[in-house]
């Protein structure tokens, strides 16, 4: 039995990520015991080298990768073994030898193939009629010499009524079928085909039926370079071919390929003889019949998995910046979700987010109760003190707009008050009013009404309310139905995660939906600390959640740090450091000859620390004991306790008057709010009814790589309007200062 021996994981992810080694064992030791990615990028500085996220999850779905192909590995050394491949020594030394050195699953397949239990093939059956030792005669090097009459003298021995093998021609063709399929299977080759099919290979799509209309058109006629082909556009010819409106293949340069495989496969003298002529028919069916189908599968399912990845990816990154977009605070909202037959449903919540009041008014056609529903929304912002007007941006959307617009206007006119409003993406609203958490919530209103609430809440506290959506229908992604779900939803909830944990979450208001987001946290204990919060009261210090039933010493330890407490007991537990490292505080306190209530008095506060800050870290580090990384947090966390981080960005674009596609000219300025961000280009909305695109070549002077290089979602940027399409409703806009 052939053992393998354990490789080198830390050497093999340090040089694929050009991560150091040191960094990669500690990141590995510390999932190993327990410990969240969050927790570790945050709390475990000094052990990582100050690795962040997302080089902790590269890490640690490397590590995945690299055990699972070492499994692999295993599994086919232990078959080739049963199979009795490996009986001669020299032979199982090469073989073991190729497997150990593989670096991908598809380079074990390769070896191993040979050696499968196949089904029937024509190969198969022809080594069943006996015809093994004709296809060896037929390779042997002294067959240059044969003629065909040779050939067939010799291959008519093995003809035989009862063997199956009716005819010399039979026999011929089933001894080139097993040199056909050996070809096919010699792992050296087909890594050849396969490279060589990627580096010189093109894509081609070409229309099923020109003559239909789609949304495929630009690939009726295509062909890119497969080395080049770009993520977005395999994804839109592979949803092309699935509703069979295009043709999707790989393009080669089959007669190199087939020059190739002859001149290793046929020895050099036979290949001018008549024999060779047999091998070389054998050769090509080997590659039109067997390889090229393989290899196309293969390079195509290798296109579409990094395509998806890359798609994931994007979807991740806009939904980060989505996540992280600024609250709107110290406003109370009214919640717009527009519609035409049954109404637009309102929503007034405080500036805490509770629910006020909900009502429907019919401003928009058949109904037109224009001034009923004037009456309806005027009373309801001088009621409440309404500060902000959220509009969702679904049906009937700028048809709504036009209308609180004209609200605002009469409320200017007759009291002095302006109100503006934004237009809010409303994507995943219906799917959480619809959902058993939003029944819980408001379970005497209908789904509607609650669509409204949440539409309102957004604009409040956009990570509180996103995170009770499921990730995949927030509206910030491109193909994410053609993606992967499980690798699309293990990527979408690592970047909630990361998006809550960056935030922080005050542990006496949050949700049972926010909370399961923390480190170390799930769904049961959420609910759990909430379900005390609600018996007990509210949290004074962050020791009180030890008391939280199922909440252990180790998941404590992961995620109180992400836990905050305002107006607590203890000042520290409304800032992200950790318990653990309070001494830290009370030793520099100390060294000052201070005591903690100076961090209460924000003036004194922030002369102690200009007065730390003097002091270079490095010598901090030595005097007190403690690492840099750890002390420049804590002074970080210390200069505005209970900081919001999205405070640093810059807030959304309030209006107070509605804007028409037609009232725009090419050349115009405008700011506008970037929505979604793909491959080709980023949409950006600037008050009109249907967001702008600007195409990633007017992004900016320079070449753009990818668009994410020079825009996110949630940005507000300067546009300039350079295509108008009234009757299409497009609108193409530019972000360069000079233009043709």
């Amino acid at each position: 039995m052939f053992e393998l021996s354990t490789p080198d994981y830390i050497k093999e992810i340090s040089s694929s990520l050009s991560i150091a080694a040191v960094q990669v064992r500690a990141a590995i030791r510390l999932m190993d015991e327990g410990n969240t990615i969050p927790f570790i990028a945050r709390y475990r500085k000094e052990m990582t080298g100050e690795l962040d996220e997302n080089q902790l999850r590269d890490i640690a779905n490397r590590y995945e990768s690299e055990k699972n192909l070492f499994e692999r590995k295993q599994d086919v050394v232990r078959l080739l073994d049963e199979h009795g491949a490996l009986a001669d020594e020299q032979k199982a030394k090469e073989l073991v030898a190729a497997v150990v050195n593989a670096s991908s699953l598809t380079e074990v397949e390769d070896i191993y193939r040979p050696y499968r239990p196949k089904r029937k093939t024509r190969a198969s059956i022809a080594k069943e009629r006996g015809l093994l030792p004709l296809a060896e005669w037929l390779q042997a090097e002294e067959r240059w010499q044969e003629d065909e009459g040779g050939v067939r003298a010799f291959a008519a021995q093995f003809v035989s009524e009862d063997g199956g093998v009716a005819t010399v021609d039979e026999a011929i063709q089933g001894a080139c079928d097993i040199f056909a399929e050996a070809v096919a299977d010699n792992p050296v080759s087909r890594k050849w085909v396969r490279d060589t099919t990627f580096a010189r290979g093109s894509l081609q799509s070409v229309a099923v039926d020109p003559d239909v209309e789609s949304v495929y058109e630009a690939y009726y006629e295509f062909r890119e370079p497969i080395k080049h082909a770009m993520p977005h556009r395999v994804l839109a010819m592979n949803r092309g071919e699935r509703e069979q409106i295009l043709r999707v293949s790989v393009q080669v340069p089959q007669e190199q390929i087939i020059e190739y495989l002859c001149r290793v496969h046929i020895p050099r003298r036979v290949a001018t003889a008549y024999v060779g002529t047999l091998l070389q028919a054998a050769v090509t069916d080997a590659y039109k019949r067997l390889i090229a189908p393989a290899i196309e599968r293969d390079i195509r399912g290798e296109l579409t998995a990094k395509a998806e990845d890359h798609a994931i990816s994007i979807f991740g990154e806009n939904l980060r910046n989505l996540l992280l977009q600024p609250p709107i605070r110290n406003r109370v909202v009214l919640g717009v979700d527009p519609a035409y037959r049954t109404g637009c449903k309102l929503a007034v919540t405080s500036d805490t987010g509770k629910l006020l009041e909900v009502a429907v008014i019919y401003p928009t056609p058949p109904q037109n109760r224009v001034e009923e529903a004037r009456e309806r929304v005027l009373a309801l912002v001088r009621k409440y003190e309404v500060g902000l007007i959220a509009i969702g941006n679904g049906t009937a959307s700028r048809e709504t707009e036009a209308f609180i617009a004209d609200c605002v206007r009469r409320l200017k006119e007759l009291s002095g008050v302006e109100v503006p409003y934004l237009i809010v993406s409303e994507a995943g609203a219906s799917v959480y009013s619809a959902s058993k958490l939003a029944g819980e919530e408001f379970p005497d209103l209908d789904v509607s009404e609650r669509s409204a609430i949440s539409i309102a809440r957004r604009v409040q506290d956009p990570l509180a309310e996103l995170v009770k959506i499921d990730p995949k229908s927030v509206g910030v992604g491109q193909y994410q139905h053609d993606v992967s779900q499980k690798k699309l939803d293990e990527q979408l909830t690592a970047v909630v995660e990361t998006a809550v944990n960056h935030v922080g979450v005050d542990v006496n208001t949050a949700s049972p939906s926010l909370l399961s987001y923390v480190a170390g946290l799930n769904k049961t204990v959420a609910r759990n600390i909430v379900e005390y919060r609600e018996q007990n009261g509210r949290f004074a210090t962050r020791a009180q959640l030890a008391k939280v039933p199922r909440l252990g010493p180790k998941t404590l330890e992961q995620c109180v740090g992400f836990l905050r407490i305002a107006d607590g007991d203890e000042l520290l537990d409304a800032t992200p450091i950790h318990p653990e490292s309070y001494s830290v505080v009370t030793t520099l306190l100390a060294k000052w000859q201070l005591d903690k209530g100076v961090l209460r008095d924000a003036k004194a506060r922030a002369a102690w620390l200009a007065e730390v800050r003097a002091v270079p870290l490095v010598e901090l580090s030595r005097e007190t004991g403690f690492g840099e990384p750890t002390l420049r947090d804590i002074l970080d966390a210390l200069e505005r306790p209970g900081r919001d981080p999205r405070e640093d960005i810059p807030p959304p674009i309030l209006r107070t008057d509605v804007l028409k596609l037609e009232d725009l000219q090419v050349g115009m300025l405008l700011t506008g709010t970037v929505r979604n961000v793909v491959d080709f280009g980023a949409f950006v909305d600037v008050g009109v009814k249907n967001d702008g695109l600007v195409h990633i070549s007017q992004l900016a002077d320079h070449y753009v790589k990818h668009p994410m290089d020079v825009v996110s979602v949630g940005d507000v940027v300067q546009v300039r309007v350079i295509q108008i399409d009234v009757q299409k409703g497009r609108l193409g806009l530019s972000m360069r200062s000079t233009h043709d």
